[in-house]
């Protein structure tokens, strides 16, 4: 089974400084069909305006990936981690019993523009974790590059979850087609561009969920970046 999910359908919020869109339920979006899917809790697209950021929080018990595509996001934390993180960089925070970090875009005349990702972990608690890896566009240039497991695989970053992220760059004839396992979901986000998954044409935003399916198959895509999560049920 297949289930569409179109950008325009997310949840919005534009705070001036933050447009940020929902692919599920978070914050003051509250929709009860939308809360995640298997351990996917959390996609948020930002857009921060320049000179502006999420000042110092807080988080506990959740696998945090942050995915920049356009700009750069100034990262501080409890841990006494200070990193900037740029496009094809892979953040990951595991917040453990708990951690307080800010988030900030510092240029001047630039949006920055990122996912962020919440994965809820095998287990709560445990020390708060940070790791951080570029993953080089020839990596997932037609094919899908491993950026986020639970056991490291593949030189990922290592997450607290039973959860594998993927990012794929198709463009022309570029296509894959990945076994999946069907008593898992797999979850699907354009992040920009055009494709086509398992028949089905996306546009930027827009997610499809595979269930009970034994294949994902991506192709005909126009410029396209995409992430694909194999999730637990």
């Amino acid at each position: 089974m297949m289930t569409l999910r179109k950008a325009g359908d997310r949840g919005h919020a534009n705070h001036g400084w933050l447009d940020s869109w929902h692919s599920f339920s978070f914050a003051d979006y509250h929709d009860p069909r939308h809360m995640g899917v298997g351990n996917l809790r959390v996609i948020n697209e930002d857009r921060i305006a320049p000179g502006t950021g999420f000042d110092t929080h807080g988080h506990r018990d959740m696998e945090i990936i942050s995915y920049v595509l356009d700009g750069a996001l100034l990262h501080r934390d409890s841990m006494g981690n200070e990193a900037r993180i740029v496009p094809g960089e892979v953040q990951r925070m595991s917040a453990g019993t708990g951690v307080r970090h800010s988030e900030h875009n510092h240029a001047h005349n630039q949006t920055t523009h990122f996912l962020q990702i919440w994965i809820l972990p095998d287990e709560p608690g445990g020390a708060p974790g940070y790791e951080q890896k570029f993953f080089d566009s020839s990596l997932k240039r037609g094919k899908l590059a491993l950026v986020a497991s639970r056991d490291g695989a593949e030189g990922s970053v290592s997450i607290r979850a039973d959860a594998r992220l993927y990012a794929g760059l198709f463009d022309g004839h570029e296509s894959v087609n990945k076994s999946i396992d069907p008593e898992r979901p797999c979850h699907v986000h354009l992040v920009r561009g055009a494709l086509t998954v398992n028949g089905q044409p996306l546009e930027p935003g827009d997610a499809l969920t595979l269930t009970g399916e034994r294949e994902v198959r991506l192709s005909e895509g126009r410029h396209a970046e995409v992430l694909v999560f194999d999730l637990a049920a």
